[in-house]
């Protein structure tokens, strides 16, 4: 009996139209155009919310303390330890009293150190300062400041502007917000300049008496930034 010899066929080329007709791969570019803009949106939502969230708790907490701006007012101004020159100028100390008033029920104020600067036509003659202090709910404060000053006596009367700078914060209850930048600008202010006018005397007078304390009801402009959360009032 023969053997039967089996031969292995011989693979033959692709064809050119098998060639063409293979899938040609191509890569695709990755999706994150639509993944930007999801996130683009999710964060818009997210900041209307905030921002939604900051405009009901603003509201509510105006509605429920009614924040008002603090009150100033030079109350009085008395010129101590006079000192004249031949030049016809005063250096002397200027003894301020100013009354604050808080007209809030809940809220009260604290207040950092007080920088005081006194000027006339726009020219520094003095400065001073005032302790920090707290001031409660519903009261007034009153407050009294020593500053040197130097002024011209040509005049009969001497105008006075008065500038106050300091920092402050909101308390309530146990609750406080952080301090932030206030000032208080006074003006309208004349006091007299005592000018000695015995010119008949061959030697220099001496210095004139302090003059009694002036009354004074100076209603000064307060410029208050209080910021609750994201607002500011």
């Amino acid at each position: 009996m023969a053997d039967t010899v089996y031969s292995k066929p011989n693979p033959q080329p692709p064809s050119k139209s098998q060639l063409y007709n293979r899938p040609i791969y191509r890569p695709q570019a990755p999706q994150t155009s639509n993944g930007c803009r999801r996130c683009c949106c999710s964060l818009i939502i997210a900041l209307l919310s905030l921002i939604l969230l900051g405009a009901v708790a603003g509201g509510i907490f105006y509605a429920k303390f009614r924040p008002k701006r603090p009150t100033f007012s030079i109350t009085s101004i008395r010129i101590s330890a006079l000192n004249s020159t031949p030049s016809n100028h005063l250096t002397s100390r200027l003894n301020i009293t100013i009354t604050a008033r808080n007209p809030n029920r809940k809220i009260a104020y604290l207040y950092d150190q007080i920088s005081i600067s006194i000027s006339s036509n726009g020219a520094s003659i003095g400065e001073g300062s005032l302790p920090g202090f707290v001031h409660g709910a519903k009261t007034s404060a009153v407050m009294s400041s020593t500053a040197s000053t130097s002024a011209d006596l040509r005049k009969s009367s001497i105008p006075l502007e008065i500038e106050m700078e300091t920092k402050v914060g909101i308390k309530l209850g146990k609750v406080s917000t952080k301090r932030v930048g206030f000032k208080i600008y006074c003006d309208g202010i004349e006091i007299a300049s005592h000018r000695d006018n015995n010119k008949k005397k061959p030697t220099p007078a001496p210095a004139p008496a302090p003059a009694p304390a002036a009354a004074l009801d100076s209603t000064c402009k307060v410029k208050l930034r209080m910021q609750i959360w994201k607002w500011t009032i």
